[in-house]
């Protein structure tokens, strides 16, 4: 589990820092807090999915996949969760992310990308807050309607905070639609021309005088 949300954090890490959709948030979504608050909503979701999918396959016993046990102690992803939550918020007290150099860029979308992981690892275990109980977790019925709940706020808040950077998206993909269709139009009309152009007779070959 600890591992799934690593590699979720560097991949979105990875696509902020060295792609263009990095500069593409800052320039749709130029208010700060909401820019952190679309990250932390997207990494949210990503997570939460991608551990309902690992929950599911460790109960049913598919894979080679098992609980996290130390010392005959089952250790909830609960605890990372909190771990990295309070790390957050230390990185906070810290101030990092706070100025505009690419250094402080990367924090900030760090512990925006940090908070969406470790909320998502502390509410799926949701049901082990008041009561500690291992069968707890799945004992609910309404747990499938939670998980419903849960998620369909992650896609509300992603689409609320991100509504800029989804329509500066769709500018890009349609000007790069756009400049395809012209080279395709461009291609065409060259091809036109090198067919209309006029061929000249090709040249018999010169006999010499006996």
């Amino acid at each position: 589990m600890l591992a799934f949300v690593s590699l979720v954090a560097v991949v979105l890490l990875v696509l902020l820092q060295l792609t263009r959709l990095g500069f593409l948030i800052r320039s749709t979504i130029p208010d700060r807090p909401r820019r952190r608050m679309f990250i932390a909503s997207v990494s949210f979701l990503i997570s939460f999915v991608g551990i309902r999918i690992l929950v599911h396959l460790v109960v049913s016993h598919e894979g080679h996949l098992q609980w996290v046990v130390v010392r005959g102690h089952h250790i909830h992803h609960l605890v990372w969760g909190i771990l990295i939550l309070l790390l957050v918020g230390y990185g906070w007290l810290l101030d990092l992310g706070r100025s505009h150099t690419p250094l402080s860029i990367f924090f900030s979308r760090l512990m925006a990308v940090g908070y969406g992981v470790g909320a998502a690892l502390t509410l799926d275990e949701f049901a082990l807050w008041l009561d500690l109980q291992p069968d707890a977790y799945w004992s609910s019925t309404g747990r499938l309607s939670i998980d419903a709940v849960i998620i369909f706020g992650a896609l509300l808040g992603v689409g609320m905070w991100g509504a800029p950077f989804f329509r500066g998206l769709q500018r890009m993909w349609s000007k790069r639609a756009h400049f395809r269709k012209g080279l395709g139009r461009l291609s065409s009309l060259i091809r036109l021309v090198r067919l209309l152009r006029p061929r000249k007779a090709p040249r018999s070959p010169r006999h010499s005088a006996p």
